[in-house]
């Protein structure tokens, strides 16, 4: 549904701009949409890169498989990435969604593009100090 939604709003932009809709520019901004990358989630703690390689390769050639890992203490986050050559092999190896690896069930489906804007860790800029009589930051 969302790839629907995107191909009719870079329609519309181009009609829009254009007067008319370009074959070509339409062509380019589906194939730049479609995805070879996919998104793999609910992985056992044990699951590592080769192991999710191998459980993939099947389905094609794979560029990549990373498990993603917490930056501070090295463990499995639970989910990866598997990259291949090819946007059919992608496709194919979706047949995984569901199926078991490491004694878990797990979830595959095509990659989202991480937004470009930087990341907001929450909060409204605020310290957390002060409020009410006292002051920020007094201790009376």
């Amino acid at each position: 549904m969302a790839f629907c939604n995107k191909v009719g709003s870079l329609l519309r932009h181009s009609v829009s701009q254009n007067g008319q809709a370009s074959v070509t520019s339409m062509l380019n901004s589906v194939r730049y949409m479609s995805s070879s990358k996919l998104f793999i989630g609910g992985l056992s703690f044990s699951t590592d890169d080769q192991t999710l390689k191998d459980a993939f390769s099947g389905f094609g050639d794979v560029v990549e498989a990373r498990v993603i890992t917490d930056r501070e203490t090295g463990r499995s986050r639970g989910f990866g990435f598997v990259n291949y050559s090819s946007n059919e092999s992608a496709t194919s190896a979706l047949a995984m969604d569901g199926q078991e690896l490491n004694g878990r069930s797990i979830r595959v489906s095509y990659a989202n593009d991480r937004p470009s804007a930087p990341r907001s860790f929450g909060g409204s800029g605020g310290s957390g100090y002060g409020g009410g009589d006292r002051g920020y930051g007094r201790r009376d």
